[in-house]
């Protein structure tokens, strides 16, 4: 059925509405990424902030608002000193330090 004859179909009363709602099949809803209850906010970038961001989040394998969410968990927790770290960094960290020569 196209949306020009639901449309006449729910518009004619009765009973219409409900067998439109039994036609249909079940709606497929995305699966959370998280079982803690979220907020959802709107947040204005630039568009080549947003760009970094969704290249950094297919970098990872993540999507964006997940690493959004990643980001500004790791901010707050440097705000009250109970920083986490990812593992990646720390080996991003430790690879980068200089290794020592042998004497």
């Amino acid at each position: 059925m196209n949306r020009a004859e639901a449309t006449k179909r729910f518009h004619d009363g009765g009973d219409a509405l409900a067998e439109l709602i039994d036609e249909t099949p079940p709606a497929a809803l995305p699966t959370p990424d998280t079982d803690v209850p979220m907020v959802s906010r709107s947040v204005r970038l630039p568009l080549d902030t947003y760009e970094r961001v969704r290249a950094a989040a297919d970098a990872r394998g993540i999507g964006v608002t997940t690493l959004m969410r990643q980001w500004i968990e790791a901010g707050l927790a440097d705000l009250d000193d109970s920083a986490t770290v990812s593992l990646a960094d720390v080996r991003r960290a430790l690879a980068s330090l200089s290794r020592p020569t042998a004497a």
